[in-house]
């Protein structure tokens, strides 16, 4: 054991669950530990021989719990604004982090990350990226505190192929850093919609395994929600429940979108709550509803998300956000007082995170992590004395993150009198503006071209591919089909769907054209089975008309549409949109050797009629030609050779009517 050190003259804010405050205050360290705390003289009594300290009249209380943050994102700060969430995340956010995200990127993204946590008064973050060895490392070396999840996705990642080994690391990740006298390991599951019930399951054993934190995301957009009830027949708190989930130390982020029922289901789980003002109110993810889960009792802590969102980890601003927004949403301006958000800030952050044994207020026997405020400011004056929470509401309504002057995290300072310790501020600047200027260059280039942003987001099949097609229009497409049944045409495949498509168009005509389409597969009964959705880059025009009047279409790329419309609509941002609906019947039949796409097609969006349409891929001009040839048998096979056939697609087709 060694000195006793007395940090005395302070106004001590314990933030106990009784809120003992000691005007004239001090707190007895021992090491990394709190060995006393109460009134100044006592202490100096009973430790006659300790070191003291002169706090010159300042607050001192348990520093702040940041319950949510994605640290290394600090360098991705201010990259795309005024985003939807879903836009953000994966059409800007997640193909960046493909493209950069490495371990040298993540240590620097923390370094800046911590440095500033540091100088808003937090000793202890809970965290959710990338390489979180790496994060683990770097935070440690600096000397915060924190409780730190290793993302899995069923998507590949930054520092993972597959989610597999994604557990896998996650696992290594545990071994090396349980027991750490500053880090928390801990797993964290992304979000409902980005793992699903295995990962959720799998998450949630190794997390019971090793009893660690398990952090997630949940009901974080109304979208969230309706997509969940309508995939799951559920909301997301109940899907998430019955994977197991919350059977670990659960720590759940936004939870924007719940109901008292859910609020209910987590309270009983013990399950804490990561509310993040800034973040929900930039992205318009809506205002989590935390005046009633306080009342129910649900341990909610506060968070700032990463800097890519909010866009500072400025934990003042939050607490007055967390306050005001409860306020102005119930129209009640008496709910989460002062000292309750203050309370959200350290002690209930602390048993949010499942860490209120060791932090969260100033008590024997619990770690030494603790902050001087300065509230003898321009901006914090005059202070009065008659209530007895009027210090609570200083700190929360006027006071600033550069009102902290020090902080201490296990016994250790990391900022004295608003100097940052053993951190070179101005070269871990110049540091990130290099990085800086590669995502700049990165994101110039994409923007450039519609194809690079189709790729950016992944799926993307990059071969250009060309179709022999030609189209007739027809009185009666069941006359068709009789035709076909009853000749000696091989049908391999017949299917019926109802497609929906959505054309972007654009004023560089060289970039080509995006179509969304959703295909709604319908069974004999009439009934739709499934949907699926994709994206097509229509390429420039590369038409050749044969003699026949079969034309060579263009080229294609296609990728998975695994977002919205509305999604692709802000991503891509067309010039013009075109929307076409049409009932197709579907064969896949062998005609003279060859393979051939015989739709049979009503459109219903403009309502034009029926039509026969007959496709066939081709790679080579000599292929196309003999292909063309064969359409044109086809269709008088078919009975229909005295109609005019159509050379033109469904969209040249479309806005002819249109005009």
């Amino acid at each position: 054991m060694g000195k006793v050190l007395i940090l005395k003259n302070a106004i001590v804010l314990t933030m106990d669950t009784n809120l003992t405050k000691y005007d004239r205050g001090a707190v007895a360290i021992d090491g990394s530990m709190i060995k006393a705390v109460g009134n100044q003289d006592d202490l100096l009594k009973q430790y006659p021989d300790a070191e003291t300290i002169d706090c010159k009249g300042k607050v001192l209380m348990p520093g702040f719990v940041n319950t949510h943050a994605h640290i290394a994102m600090n360098l991705i700060r201010g990259f795309s604004d005024d985003l939807r969430l879903d836009v953000w995340l994966n059409g800007y956010i997640m193909p960046v982090e493909r493209e950069f995200v490495t371990p040298d990127f993540v240590r620097l993204g923390t370094q800046l990350g911590c440095a500033e946590l540091i100088k808003t008064g937090v000793t202890c973050f809970l965290d959710m990226y990338y390489f979180e060895d790496v994060v683990a490392e770097a935070t440690a070396a600096i000397g915060l505190r924190g409780v730190l999840a290793q993302t899995v996705m069923k998507y590949p990642t930054p520092d993972a192929h597959s989610y597999e080994e994604s557990l896998e690391y996650c696992r290594r990740f545990i071994q090396n850093w349980k027991g750490h006298t500053l880090i928390t390991p801990a797993v964290a599951p992304h979000a409902p919609y980005t793992t699903g019930e295995e990962i959720l399951k799998a998450t949630k054993d190794l997390a019971l395994e090793f009893d660690i934190p398990l952090h997630i995301h949940i009901a974080e957009t109304a979208q969230e929600v309706e997509n969940m009830r309508k995939e799951k027949g559920m909301p997301v708190v109940p899907f998430v429940k019955k994977q197991g989930v919350f059977e670990a130390k659960t720590i759940a982020a936004h939870c924007v979108h719940i109901d008292e029922g859910e609020m209910r289901t987590m309270e009983h789980s013990h399950v804490g709550v990561a509310h993040n003002p800034s973040s929900n109110l930039k992205l318009a993810s809506g205002i989590a509803p935390i005046t009633r889960m306080l009342e129910l009792g649900l341990k909610v802590g506060i968070g700032t998300d990463g800097t890519a969102s909010n866009n500072d980890l400025d934990f003042f601003e939050e607490m007055r956000l967390a306050s005001f927004l409860a306020k102005g949403s119930s129209g009640d301006p008496t709910v989460v007082p002062a000292q309750q958000t203050l309370e959200m800030a350290t002690r209930i952050g602390a048993e949010a995170i499942h860490m209120a044994d060791q932090i969260g207020s100033l008590e024997p026997g619990k770690k030494a992590d603790l902050i001087l405020i300065d509230i003898v400011t321009l901006h914090n004056s005059p202070s009065f004395k008659h209530s007895e929470y009027g210090v609570y509401a200083q700190l929360v309504y006027a006071g600033k993150s550069s009102d902290v002057a020090d902080v201490m995290v296990n016994g250790k300072w990391l900022m004295r009198d608003h100097k940052l310790l053993a951190i070179d501020e101005k070269d871990l600047i110049a540091q990130s503006q290099v990085y800086a200027e590669k995502m700049d260059a990165f994101i110039i280039s994409r923007e450039k071209s519609v194809l690079s942003k189709l790729i950016a987001i992944g799926g993307a099949s990059q071969e250009e591919s060309f179709e022999v097609q030609a189209k007739v229009a027809i009185p009666d497409r069941f006359k068709v089909i009789e035709k076909l049944e009853s000749s000696q045409i091989t049908i391999q495949r017949k299917r019926h769907y109802r497609e929906y498509d959505t054309y972007f168009k654009f004023e560089n005509s060289d970039e080509g054209m995006v179509r969304f389409r959703e295909d709604h597969f319908v069974e004999a009964d009439g009934k739709v089975s499934h949907v699926r959705s994709r994206l097509t880059l229509i390429g420039p025009s590369r038409e050749h008309h044969y003699p026949q009047d079969v034309l060579l279409s263009r080229s294609r790329y296609l990728a998975p549409a695994t977002q919205s419309l509305r999604f692709y609509q802000e991503y891509f941002k067309p010039d013009s949109e075109v929307e076409i609906e049409k009932d197709r019947l579907r064969f896949l039949i062998e005609f003279e050797g060859e393979e051939f796409f015989i739709n049979l097609d009503q459109l219903n969006k403009p309502d034009m009629g029926s039509f026969l349409e007959i496709k066939s891929t081709t790679w080579s001009m000599h292929d196309a030609e003999e292909k063309s040839k064969k359409i044109v048998k086809l269709i008088e096979f078919l009975g229909i050779s005295g109609e005019e056939k159509i050379s033109k697609d469904y969209l040249e087709m479309v806005e002819e009517y249109l005009k």
